[in-house]
């Protein structure tokens, strides 16, 4: 079971397992990042690890492993592209993350978080594109800590069910991913809003 591995690892190595296993991202364990995270956080509730040195070690793990495909995607070039289809067994997976940047542009740095594979293959396209660090760094950075927290604190309450949530992963995902859509609708409405009363009242003066 991939439950059984990372933990059978985190035993062995403790934090730098869960570091490296996110850190070689794409090239590394044939384990979704989800369960990864998930796994460290309902560790952390049975005891094994500390809370927070391993929220860090799996959030790291994570921005570090896709800085890394930035990094090979702004120095490397084209030619990575071509790795990448190999490595993915086809360009399915490409085309989605070309396509999600044609749509949202830099936004897709955020959505990419939210579907598995493609996540890994947004950073080298961005990188690909010259994207500037520092713009990657202001997408990629607060969403990897809201995306990480969100399932390491899912690990930590329901580690006792998470074979069972492992195995709707993705379904999860998408939740979150409308949730935070919901939120952020909620909060462009009411600043909006707040807008509207401030010219208004200036304008009546």
């Amino acid at each position: 079971m991939e439950t059984d591995m990372i933990t059978s690892m985190v035993a062995q190595y403790g934090y730098p397992a869960l570091f490296l296993s996110l850190w070689l991202g794409i090239v590394g364990m044939p384990i979704p990042d989800e369960v990864i995270v998930m796994t460290a956080g309902a560790i952390t509730a049975q005891g094994w690890l500390q809370p927070v040195p391993a929220f860090i070690a799996v959030y790291l793990g994570v921005v570090s492993g896709l800085s890394l495909g930035y990094f090979l995607g702004y120095r490397v070039g084209a030619p990575i592209l071509r790795w990448l289809a190999r490595k993915l067994n086809g360009e399915k997976y490409l085309k989605k993350a070309e396509g999600l940047l044609e749509r949202y542009g830099n936004g897709a740095i955020c959505l990419s978080y939210f579907f598995p594979v493609i996540r890994h293959v947004v950073p080298y396209l961005v990188g690909i594109q010259r994207m500037s660090l520092r713009r990657y760094a202001l997408y990629s950075l607060p969403t990897g800590f809201v995306w990480t927290l969100n399932y390491f604190m899912a690990g930590r309450l329901f580690g006792t069910h998470l074979e069972s949530i492992t195995e709707g992963v993705q379904t999860y995902g998408w939740i979150t991913l409308c949730v935070l859509a919901l939120f952020a609708g909620l909060y462009v409405v009411i600043r909006q809003r707040k807008g509207t009363r401030v010219f208004w009242g200036q304008k009546e003066q």
